[in-house]
């Protein structure tokens, strides 16, 4: 029997899988609900995540030879979905078109709240997030403290968003400012493409796993939702990180180093790879040179955020400290930390998560692969995010990056838990994180088992 039957024979069930996907991401962004009226996303999201591993597993079954070009194909068509409909169940991509507006405009984006009464000729101009005579009735909308309709969130605090993610906006704005919200969907879309043929670059080039494993980002749901269709700017950070790990797992400290302190100056969280990205470093005595990734992160940091420092002074700070106290990480409010405050007090439960992440991270420094940094990234981000128990799923973006490389599934369930999180509401919080718990500790079990018999195998 010839080859090309059978490629065929294999092939098109993971096509077909794939446009039923689809068509399914297409429902869910049109006609699945707004974060306004969310019980008509529950059962969207269910069959885009039944559909998602379908497709995945008759992927698998594909030759090889074939694998990458669909992956690339469907990583297109799953990030086109998401442009079919304006933001569906987050509204900060209008907050990144004021900002980028503001900076066009020639001011910094962190010396005022929207709603300032310097800000007055700017607001009387976008009318896109400023929309004149509105009844201020739909999810995405709200009144100033004047009483003007806006689409943005929290028009009454200045920026929360680091340097990087700011000239990312600018550009936004100076190139398709005048399609409004569209521009940053755009742009969502091509970090989410880019980000899944750089991953299948690393994947072949650092032999760090099989090429369909970037489907796991490329055809993940959630990249079309959050990366897309809201366009949040972590998909840059998460773009940034994958090229800064695979840098510092070919030995090259410098450009992995610079490429961290952008991404963390984009969205902060990717501080949490660091210890990935230093892994083994006291597995030997350490040496200067030792340094060289951590200063290249600290100084490309700095660098960032050196002009805004310079016209804006402390306020490049921006709404942090509020956003941290609003999302309940505050030791005299605290809402996160679920799973430890099932078995704590609220402050002692604040303590215990920090030793947590720090015994994690302390871990990774010791024993972890410097040739494979995204194994240790991934170990950090997501015991973190279990401990940190946040309610926006689109943080979890990072994590479905470093699984592509890693290969460990099960911390799929983390980004999970926080999109059941952000509809269900608190409650949730900590049903949603305790089963991602089970799940990636039953993959560990799962995975170590798995390796013990090979290796038993091997020795008989």
């Amino acid at each position: 029997m010839s080859e090309t039957p059978r490629s065929a024979r294999a092939t098109w069930p993971a096509v077909l899988a794939l446009a039923a996907l689809a068509t399914a991401l297409a429902g869910t962004v049109t006609r699945g609900g707004t974060l306004g009226d969310r019980d008509g996303l529950y059962g969207w999201y269910a069959l885009d995540a039944v559909l998602f591993a379908l497709a995945v597993v008759l992927l698998r079954r594909m030759p090889p030879s074939l694998v990458p070009s669909l992956v690339l194909a469907g990583s297109v068509v799953v990030a086109a979905t998401g442009l079919l409909a304006p933001p569906r169940t987050s509204d900060d991509a209008y907050r990144y078109l004021w900002d980028g507006r503001v900076q066009a405009a020639g001011i910094s984006p962190y010396d005022h709240a929207p709603d300032a009464p310097e800000l007055a000729e700017l607001r009387w101009q976008a009318t896109e997030l400023f929309p004149p005579g509105g009844d201020c009735a739909g999810w995405d909308e709200r009144r100033t403290a004047a009483g003007e309709c806006s689409h943005l969130n929290r028009p009454g605090v200045h920026t929360v968003y680091p340097p990087v993610a700011e000239g990312w906006f600018a550009g936004l704005y100076a190139l398709g400012g005048r399609y409004g919200v569209r521009a940053a969907q755009v742009g969502g879309a091509l970090l989410a493409v880019a980000t899944t043929g750089v991953l299948l670059v690393v994947l072949r080039r650092l032999g760090a796993g099989p090429s369909w494993r970037a489907a796991l980002w490329g055809w993940f749901p959630g990249v079309a939702v959050w990366a897309v269709n809201d366009a949040h700017v972590d998909t840059l950070g998460v773009l940034l990180l994958v090229v800064s790990l695979a840098a510092a797992g070919r030995g090259r400290p410098v450009i992995g180093g610079a490429l961290l302190g952008l991404s963390i100056a984009t969205k902060l969280v990717p501080v949490l790879a660091l210890p990935g990205a230093l892994s083994g470093l006291f597995a030997r005595r350490p040496r200067l040179r030792d340094l060289t990734l951590p200063l290249a992160a600290a100084a490309a940091l700095a660098l960032s955020y050196l002009p805004y420092l310079l016209a804006s002074g402390p306020a490049v700070l921006g709404y942090l400290p509020g956003y941290l106290r609003e999302e309940g990480y505050d030791q005299d409010h605290v809402d996160r930390f679920g799973l430890l405050r099932l078995i704590l007090p609220d402050r002692p439960a604040i303590v215990a998560g920090v030793l947590v992440i720090l015994a994690v991270a302390g871990w990774v420094l010791f024993r972890g692969d410097p040739a494979r940094p995204w194994s240790g990234a991934l170990l950090v981000t997501g015991t973190a995010l279990l401990v940190l128990a946040p309610g926006y799923p689109w943080y979890g973006l990072l994590v479905v990056a470093l699984v592509v490389l890693d290969g460990r599934w099960e911390w799929l369930a983390v980004p999970a838990a926080a999109q059941v999180l952000y509809l269900a509401g608190g409650q949730a919080q900590q049903l949603a994180y305790g089963a991602a718990l089970l799940v990636a500790l039953a993959g560990a079990v799962g995975r170590r088992r798995g390796a013990a018999r090979v290796s038993g195998d091997g020795r008989r």
